[in-house]
C-alpha cells in the first residue's frame, strides 16, 4: 500500500464507471488509484483527465504492480474471465459490476478462480447500501414486522432505442440477456439479501414492439420463497418515461414499501414510518441518474474487507444466487411452466 493507502486499479471507463470515479475521489484519503486503463486510449486518457486519475498503459502494468491491492472491473461481462484470471493469478482482490458473468456457468469458474488464488470477489450491488435498503433489511431480521406473507417487485424502467443501438448491448453475446441481467439484477439481488431464497417461479418473458434487440425487454411472473412467502415480479425497460424500481413487503405486523431510496412502514397499529431520502434511480432515459453515495459506501467496505481478511458484503458465490433465479425465470417462460430452484446452496 502506498503510504499506508489501499492501491486500485480501474479496468473500463464506460458509463458504469462514473459513480465508481465519484466514489474513488471521495475516498482518496484511504485510497491510492494506480491506474485507468481502457482499450481505448482517448477514452482513457478523457476519463483519467476528468477525475486526476493516472493513466496504465496496460493490463500487464496495473496487475505486476507491487503497490496495486485490488482492480476494480467495469467492463462488458464478456471481458471478464481473463481479467479475473490475470489479476487474481498476480494476487489482487476484485471488485467487479454486475452481473458477475453472461451464464451462471461462467459466473461460477470465476468465482473459483478468485477462492483458488486467495482473493477476495466483491460484486457491485450499490442498492444494498442504500440507508432505506438496510434499515428495511435490519427489520426483517429482527422479527420486528413479523413472518413475510407477500413480495412484490416492480423495475418499470425505460431505454430509448439508441440504447440498444450500441454495439453488443441487449445481446446474449455481450450482456447475457436483457433487462433482467442487465438492469433488473439490482432489485432481484436486494430482494434476495431481504426475503430470503426462492423455492419455484412462473413466468412470461417477452421483447416488445419498442425495441428492436436480441434478448427480452419485458418479464413478469410469480415466485414462492423458501419460506412460505408468495411473490410477483414486472421488469421492463419499455415503460415510457421510466419510472422507480420499488420492493414492497407485506408482513404479519406491518407492510415495507421501498422505493427511490425511501422506505416507508404501514404498521397495523396505524403508525406509520418512514426512513432515508428520495434520490433517483436511474429508471428513466438517463442511466447514471443516480447518486455515487452508494458506490462509496460499498467500496469503503471492500477495503475494509480485504485489508482485514474478511468477505465483502456482497461475495461473487452470494451473488450466483441472483444468477440462478434469472435462469429459472427464463426457463420459465421459454418451457411455459413452473421451475423449481435447486442451486440454492450456491454450489
Amino acid at each position: 500500500m502506498s503510504g499506508g493507502r489501499f492501491g486500485i486499479g480501474v479496468i473500463g471507463t464506460g458509463m458504469a464507471a462514473k459513480p465508481h470515479a465519484g466514489a474513488l475521489r471521495d475516498l482518496e484519503e484511504i485510497l491510492d488509484v494506480r491506474g485507468v486503463f481502457s482499450r481505448n486510449p482517448d477514452k482513457r486518457a478523457a476519463f483519467a483527465g476528468n477525475y486526476g486519475f493516472p493513466i496504465a498503459d496496460s493490463i500487464d502494468a496495473l496487475a505486476d504492480d507491487p503497490e496495486l491491492n485490488a482492480a476494480i472491473l467495469i467492463t462488458p461481462p464478456s471481458e471478464r474471465l481473463h481479467l479475473v484470471r490475470r489479476f487474481a493469478e498476480a494476487g489482487k482482490h476484485i471488485l467487479m459490476e454486475k452481473p458477475v458473468e453472461r451464464t451462471t456457468d461462467a459466473a461460477r469458474e470465476i468465482v473459483s478462480i478468485c477462492e483458488q488464488n486467495g482473493v477476495r470477489l466483491g460484486i457491485v450491488f450499490q442498492h444494498r447500501f442504500r440507508q432505506a435498503s438496510m434499515a428495511l433489511k435490519d427489520r426483517i431480521d429482527s422479527g420486528a414486522l413479523g413472518a413475510i406473507g407477500l413480495v412484490r417487485i416492480s423495475v418499470p424502467w425505460w431505454r430509448e432505442q439508441a440504447y440498444y443501438d450500441e454495439p453488443g448491448r441487449g445481446t446474449y453475446a455481450r450482456d447475457g440477456g436483457g433487462v433482467l441481467i442487465s438492469q433488473a439484477i439490482h432489485t432481484l439481488d436486494l430482494m434476495l439479501s431481504i426475503a430470503g431464497p426462492v423455492a419455484e417461479v412462473q413466468a412470461v418473458a417477452a421483447t416488445t414492439p419498442f425495441h428492436r434487440m436480441e434478448a427480452e425487454d419485458f418479464v413478469a411472473g410469480g415466485m414462492r420463497f423458501d419460506n412460505g412467502a408468495t411473490g410477483s415480479l414486472m421488469a421492463t425497460t419499455a415503460a415510457f418515461p421510466g419510472g422507480a424500481e420499488s420492493i414492497a413487503i407485506d408482513c404479519e405486523a406491518a407492510s415495507a414499501h421501498l422505493q427511490s431510496g425511501t422506505l416507508t412502514i404501514d404498521w397495523r397499529d396505524g403508525r406509520t414510518e418512514t426512513v432515508g431520502e428520495a434520490a433517483g434511480t436511474g429508471g428513466g432515459a438517463d442511466p447514471m441518474a443516480f447518486p455515487h453515495d452508494w458506490h462509496r459506501d460499498l467500496i469503503r467496505d471492500f477495503v475494509d474487507a480485504a485489508k482485514s481478511g474478511r468477505d465483502p458484503a456482497v461475495t461473487g458465490r452470494e451473488a450466483l444466487r441472483v444468477h440462478h433465479l434469472i435462469d429459472a425465470l427464463m426457463e420459465s417462460s421459454r418451457e411455459g411452466r413452473a421451475v423449481k430452484l435447486t442451486a440454492n446452496n450456491l454450489n
